[in-house]
């Protein structure tokens, strides 16, 4: 036995897709996307099925690259190509956002657009290089987020995870670098110089 589709007004249907009633019928008269039914008073019928697929496939896969300091740009950039080069192999069409920031900072302008997107449903994936690009402290939490509006998370190196030693070391080393850019000024010599020593000390633990 056949199962009916179940059918919607076009204001509900405009509701599901984001946009108005108006752009509907645009699509119609373009033939970009018919109503299933439509009745000799002109009432139009929408497949919710159908629209929810189309409402998937507008929907963007979103990337975020992220690293500290300016002295890693080149990091970033090979986040970003590894990111595109990952989405690219799987067929999907991505947004890749980049942040220049610590992992501490949770106002960070991409972050905040990352979150924009999520609370509004506006994306249908979220794909990483590692856990620790999103946040420091707080990667859960967004996660939550995904998880409850039905986003899809990726997780690149997902097996890679650093030991409790070498994730307490980068904390700290997070945690000081905020305080000191704070107190000195971001791009002053006396936090420039407080970050090389610390640098210089977490690799001498290596």
């Amino acid at each position: 036995m056949k199962m009916q589709k179940r059918l919607v007004k076009i204001g509900e249907a405009a509701k599901l897709l984001g946009t108005t009633p108006d752009t509907l019928r645009k699509w119609e008269a373009s033939g970009e996307l018919l109503p299933a039914r439509k009745t000799k008073g002109g009432t139009r019928y929408y497949a919710v099925a159908d629209l929810l697929g189309l409402a998937d496939e507008s929907s963007p896969t979103v990337c975020y690259a992220r690293v500290s300091s300016h002295d890693q740009k080149e990091e970033l950039e090979r986040q970003h190509a590894m990111l595109e080069a990952y989405c690219a192999a799987k067929g999907w069409k991505a947004e890749v956002i980049k942040d220049l920031g610590s992992g501490m900072n949770d106002r960070k302008k991409g972050l905040n657009r990352l979150l924009e997107l999520i609370l509004r449903g506006k994306m249908r994936r979220l794909v990483i290089t590692h856990k620790d690009r999103l946040l420091r402290f707080g990667a859960e939490l967004v996660f939550t987020l995904c998880e409850i509006q039905g986003i899809e998370i990726v997780i690149i190196h997902k097996g890679e995870q650093p030991s409790f030693e070498e994730e307490l070391a980068q904390d700290v080393l997070e945690i000081i670098t905020v305080f000191s850019a704070r107190l000195y000024g971001s791009r002053s010599r006396k936090h420039q110089q407080t970050v090389e020593a610390l640098k210089n000390v977490a690799g001498a633990q290596d």
